[in-house]
């Protein structure tokens, strides 16, 4: 089968590979569209740790079932089917609890560390275990379905925070995540919902998702006008989904006392915490990671419409032109958000 390997960093090749072979509780996937993540574009320079080549990146992807393993009974082959990025081995304590997210076990498709190597889905065809299986509504086409990975970690986030009827939630990160977390506020039913980020362009796509006001961090006194929507309060939530100090400040200075921040972004190992600011202030801080179990919720919604990709889809591309469009996103050209690779 045709895949396209990260051979080494900085170096990604649409080669023949050996089709994957599956155990008897799992499923041979024929790939029909894959998004690229942020992540596999940072794990294109090594600096994440979590690409090491050679492997097969990608795991927001959804296609149909093209061989079932012997003990595979909830699923046949012909069925349209998307998955868990996660691979959780569901005997753990975490998985036992719920927290499958959080599993001792878990593996990540398409990341290679030390830990770990689990090719992905920039290929002709993956194998996965059933029980990360999620059916595809009728209605939903395989691009769109690319996107509920995204989508699920947006809403699990949401779902970690305390939100009430009303709240004023800022965002700091209008990127892939930051526009789905602002969709997901809105349908939770947030009041005033405030978008923050460096590019004008993607904090006029944020104000058409649902963000009430948009600022440009750098420009706007971002602190001073939350304030003054809120009358001088602040924010009762914050979402930083960009993974970096500065973001993760504003994030903590839009708050009021007693408020919450949820971290998403994950770019830096380490960041400086304002200490006072989250002691004296009563700050609650919430760490979010991947999703558990918001994939059913996801699919209904974008199903229905509540939840509206499409805007955030820049391009679809043969995953033999996978490389290039690496390279775009890498240099970070100016509009692109979700490209989907179609082998």
């Amino acid at each position: 089968m045709k895949a396209l390997v990260l051979a080494d960093y900085h170096k990604l090749v649409y080669q023949d590979v050996q089709q994957p072979e599956i155990g008897p509780d799992e499923v041979l996937i024929q790939v029909k569209a894959c998004g690229i993540c942020g992540s596999d574009v940072h794990g294109l320079d090594g600096s994440t740790g979590r690409r090491i080549p050679p492997v097969i990146m990608g795991h927001e992807a959804a296609g149909i079932i093209a061989e079932t393993g012997g003990n595979v009974t909830r699923y046949t082959i012909g069925d349209r089917v998307t998955f868990d990025s996660t691979i959780y081995c569901g005997q753990c304590d975490h998985c036992r609890r719920g927290e499958v997210n959080l599993c001792d076990n878990r593996r990540v498709l398409g990341v290679s560390c030390t830990e770990f190597r689990q090719h992905g889905a920039f290929a002709e065809y993956v194998a996965v275990p059933q029980h990360i299986l999620y059916r595809l509504p009728e209605i939903l086409d395989f691009q769109r379905a690319a996107m509920v990975e995204a989508c699920s970690i947006a809403l699990h986030a949401v779902r970690r925070t305390p939100v009430s009827i009303n709240d004023t939630a800022v965002v700091v990160g209008s990127g892939m995540i930051g526009q789905l977390l602002i969709q997901t506020l809105r349908v939770a039913g947030c009041g005033l919902i405030i978008a923050v980020d460096v590019e004008p362009r993607k904090l006029d796509l944020a104000r058409a998702q649902g963000a009430d006001v948009g600022f440009l961090a750098g420009s706007d006194d971002v602190i001073s006008e939350v304030r003054r929507l809120t009358s001088g309060r602040g924010a009762a939530i914050a979402f930083e989904a960009v993974g970096t100090a500065p973001a993760s400040q504003t994030a903590l200075d839009c708050l009021r006392k007693g408020g919450h921040l949820t971290l998403i972004g994950n770019l830096s190992p380490t960041i400086e915490l304002a200490l006072q600011t989250v002691v004296t202030r009563e700050i609650t801080i919430h760490g979010s990671c991947a999703s558990c179990g918001e994939y059913p919720a996801c699919l209904d919604m974008m199903a229905r419409g509540v939840i509206n990709v499409d805007a955030l889809i820049s391009a679809v591309a043969p995953l033999s032109e996978g490389s290039e469009w690496f390279r775009r996103l890498y240099q970070k050209e100016e509009g692109l958000l979700k490209i989907i690779l179609v082998p």
